[in-house]
């Protein structure tokens, strides 16, 4: 029994001493930052404890692997990471943080303003003029605004200011529809200049594909034709017969109107506003100018439609005055007057692929009416087709006017039944007869090129003034040839008109003067300008 005592009492000492020495280790490797391997039951001991630990605090999917790294005494321990993403189909965004709006087709429903949410019918009988202004002024608080005027809709509108300064800029009057004027002379007043109108405003554009009815036909027969200017080139205009040309026929009264004013608006008109745009609608049947830029700097205009009868008095299809930096482009015009018409106050316009027919041509004037001192300069005609026109490209003017226009090419046009396709006319007067006056507005550095075609009444008619004769005047490649109709038919035609015959014309241009004009002829003052 004493035996068996000891040798138990010495078992216990030894595994005492072999638990305590263990303990002592593992303190001195966490001291000193030692790793170390355990053994036997206790290494299983220590790592189910650590588990323990480390499952509540620190889960970093190791997967139970068996290596563990000490950490030192002096680190700090790291914040404990997120808990990995579910399995599962992805999802957007939380509803807190939607992604950023894009532009164009997303662009948010407050920038739209469509006409009808402002009450209007568009049944063609009811008046819709609130509802365009309500729009409109809803409108022009917004940048980059659309006013949409919907496809199918007939809206009838009366008189109408589209004004700013205080609008913001871009606003799109976005046109798919169709507008018409008022055919009674009520809304009208005693007259009134324009019927759509917008002014100051900055990046305004105009388009879709919609169309602009003026109802012209009304306004044309309630005022006698010969209450219209009369344009003086048809003087020169002689049918074979002898007798005057007829006037266009009236139309039949409406019995919705009674007699219009006698001052007729213009369709469309903008005023003092840079960077405007028209493209893709038509305009057709105003009661006199179609389309009007006055005051205006930086305006394009292109696929752009006029479209009234050739006997409709008075009716350009687009009117610039007081404007620069115009771009006329690939449109289509059919009017009663000219196609394009530039006042004065005009600089750098280029007008090009436009076809013209029937009116009367593209015209720089008439200029120095009333005495008045008139500006034009820098203007560009080219890639032009011209069909069954009064005239050409013209440049015409008033006796008694000052002023200059220079710096004008013509170039790279077709004429087909044209009765005078090429005109310098400084003694217009659209009344019966005018009074003769010496000065004039000067004329210089004018510039025709590849210009051909068929003419019906004269190929060219220069008729400058004595006092202030045109210079500069030069003609390249003109083949222009005769097509019999019902008028008396002439030679080319030239008045104190001095420059250069670059290349031999079809007709010969005998007439025209080499060199300058004396001295003393010459009484314009640029300065003017």
């Amino acid at each position: 029994m004493g035996g068996f005592s000891f040798k138990n009492l010495t078992f216990t000492v030894l595994i005492f001493l072999l638990f305590w020495c263990s303990n002592m280790e593992i303190c001195n490797a966490r001291r000193v930052g030692r790793h170390w391997r355990q053994k036997g039951s206790l290494e299983a001991s220590l790592l189910r404890k650590k588990g323990k630990n480390h499952g509540s605090n620190h889960h970093q999917g190791n997967g139970g692997k068996s290596k563990q790294k000490a950490p030192s005494p002096k680190a700090a321990v790291p914040p404990p990471l997120p808990p990995p993403p579910v399995a599962g189909p992805i999802k957007g965004p939380p509803a807190t943080m939607p992604p950023p709006a894009q532009g164009g087709d997303n662009a948010p429903d407050s920038s739209v303003f469509n006409v009808l949410d402002f009450g209007a019918k568009g049944d063609g009988t009811t008046d819709d003029t609130k509802a365009f202004q309500a729009a409109w002024a809803a409108a022009c608080k917004v940048q980059a605004s659309v006013v949409n005027v919907p496809a199918d809709y007939v809206f009838l509108v009366g008189p109408i200011s589209f004004s700013g300064p205080y609008c913001q800029h871009n606003i799109v009057f976005q046109l798919d529809g169709t507008i018409i004027a008022p055919k009674s002379s009520s809304p009208w007043g005693s007259g009134l200049l324009q019927w759509l109108q917008f002014t100051k405003l900055v990046g305004l554009t105009i388009k879709g594909s919609g169309l602009i009815d003026g109802n012209g036909a009304v306004w044309w027969q309630s005022a006698p034709f010969d209450d219209d200017p009369l344009d003086d080139q048809s003087k020169l205009i002689i049918p074979l017969n002898g007798t005057e040309t007829p006037k266009p026929p009236v139309p039949v009264t409406s019995s919705l109107g009674g007699k219009m004013p006698s001052i007729k608006p213009t369709a469309l008109r903008f005023y003092g506003s840079f960077n405007v745009t028209v493209t893709g609608i038509t305009i057709q049947n105003s009661p006199q100018c179609h389309l009007k830029f006055d005051n205006c700097i930086g305006v394009s205009v292109y696929n752009f439609s006029v479209s009234s009868p050739g006997d409709s008095p008075n009716t350009d299809g687009i009117h610039l005055q007081n404007s620069k930096d115009v771009l006329i482009r690939s449109s289509n015009l059919a009017c009663g007057d000219d196609c394009v018409s530039i006042q004065t106050g005009c600089t750098n316009v280029y007008i090009h692929n436009v076809n013209c027919g029937p009116g009367h041509g593209i015209s720089i004037g008439g200029l120095g009416k009333d005495n008045t001192n008139a500006c034009v300069s820098n203007i560009t005609v080219r890639d032009i087709i011209m069909h069954n026109t009064m005239n050409g490209v013209r440049i015409k003017t008033w006796q008694g006017g000052s002023g200059s226009v220079q710096g004008i090419h013509f170039s790279n046009i077709q004429f087909s039944e044209v009765q005078l396709p090429i005109v310098i006319d400084q003694y217009y007067c659209d009344k019966t007869k005018c009074s003769n006056q010496t000065s004039a507005v000067a004329l210089s550095g004018i510039d025709y090129a590849n210009i051909r075609g068929t003419y019906t009444v004269k190929p060219v008619h220069f008729a400058c003034s004595d006092s202030m004769p045109c210079t500069d005047v030069t003609l390249t490649n003109i083949q222009l040839k005769p097509q019999q109709e019902r008028y008396h038919m002439y030679d080319p035609f030239c008045w104190q008109t001095f420059g250069q015959l670059l290349t031999p014309s079809v007709p010969p241009v005998e007439c025209l003067m080499v060199g300058k004009p004396s001295s003393n002829k010459v009484q314009g003052d640029d300065e003017s300008c």
